[in-house]
């Protein structure tokens, strides 16, 4: 393989592109609500971007875009609420 001969594959094309809205949106910041809504318009415009994609990538994709979004330690209110409930 020639240096500069790597194509990358849509699927890894289409979760560079979720990563980058899911960055420049602010939807990590949103509410749960507004969050799928958010992540079903931007999962079904990848779908028609990426038509070579599968459903079963496209749910993978949403998957992985919803774990980046989870913070892996509440944080904010939640915490807050958390420390008066005296957990």
């Amino acid at each position: 393989m020639s240096k500069g001969s790597y194509v990358p594959k849509s699927s890894d094309r289409a979760r560079d592109e979720l990563f980058s809205h899911i960055r420049r949106c602010g939807v990590l910041d949103a509410a749960d609500d507004q969050r799928q809504e958010w992540f079903d318009d931007t999962i079904e415009y990848l779908g028609q971007r990426y038509p070579e994609l599968t459903p079963i990538e496209l749910s993978t994709l949403r998957e992985i875009g919803e774990r980046y979004c989870a913070p892996a330690i509440p944080h904010g209110g939640a915490v807050r609420k958390a420390e008066e409930a005296g957990v």
